[in-house]
């Protein structure tokens, strides 16, 4: 007997009496704020002369590995953009300048760059998997009459 993969259950690996572990999704979060900060200290790098803003790849990455662990780990996709919300939040606080007016961005091109490409593949797959969510709810929906 074969199943159709469009109406089989989406995360068979996880049961669903089970809660999901405040703690680990907490420290995904707070992961997320901790990845805005280190991207913005990490984005004035050079080699040389040469820019080489290397964090904004690895926020990208780091975002997306964080948005599918808490999807995993609670089966939301709501909370899944948790992490998202804390890096933008940690991205807001290092554009404030601190005392003695102090601030950790640079005024630059790479500024722009990095909150479009840190939230962009995140975004895109949460943008997927609702849209796939949507697209299996009609699928199994009742026909009407």
């Amino acid at each position: 007997m074969t199943v159709d993969p469009a109406t089989a259950p989406s995360d068979a690996s996880v049961p669903a009496d089970v809660p999901p572990r405040t703690g680990v999704v907490a420290l995904l979060v707070v992961d997320g704020l901790i990845c805005a900060v280190l991207s913005v200290l990490f984005l004035g790098m050079y080699i040389g002369s040469v820019p080489f803003p290397i964090s904004i790849l690895v926020a990208a990455v780091v975002n997306l590995l964080l948005v599918m662990a808490v999807r995993t780990e609670t089966g939301s996709l709501g909370k899944s953009t948790w992490p998202l919300v804390a890096w933008t939040v940690g991205f807001l606080l290092c554009l404030v300048g601190g005392p003695g007016a102090d601030q950790l961005a640079v005024a630059d091109w790479r500024i722009l760059l990095l909150p479009i490409a840190a939230l962009g593949p995140a975004g895109l797959y949460l943008f997927s998997a609702r849209i796939n969510a949507i697209t299996n709810a009609v699928r199994q929906s009742p026909p009407q009459k």
